[in-house]
């Protein structure tokens, strides 16, 4: 188990996932400490509702999803996209 910054919360969210992943799988579920806060159907209302609840303390927002995507990132993919030089290409062109 992690014991970095949201450990708590993120154990919180796996202890009830079954849970919450059958009865409001796609929402995003407010967590602080050992509490579950609420479900909210957006992103920015849960966020709202956790600054609002518990101000600059530590809470977490989190998709409730019943599979999790991974997603890998690399330096050379942000790269391209910010139009920035990368291994690919000649810097001084």
């Amino acid at each position: 188990m992690s014991t970095g910054l949201l450990a708590r919360e993120l154990a919180t969210y796996e202890q009830h996932k079954n849970e919450l992943v059958s009865t409001n799988e796609g929402k995003f579920v407010l967590i602080h400490g050992d509490e579950i806060a609420g479900v909210w159907d957006t992103y920015k209302d849960a966020l709202a509702a956790g600054y609002k609840q518990f101000g600059m303390e530590p809470f977490l927002v989190k998709q409730i999803q019943g599979i999790e995507r991974v997603l890998f990132f690399t330096r050379d993919f942000f790269t391209r996209d910010l139009s920035l030089p990368h291994a690919d290409t000649d810097a001084t062109a």
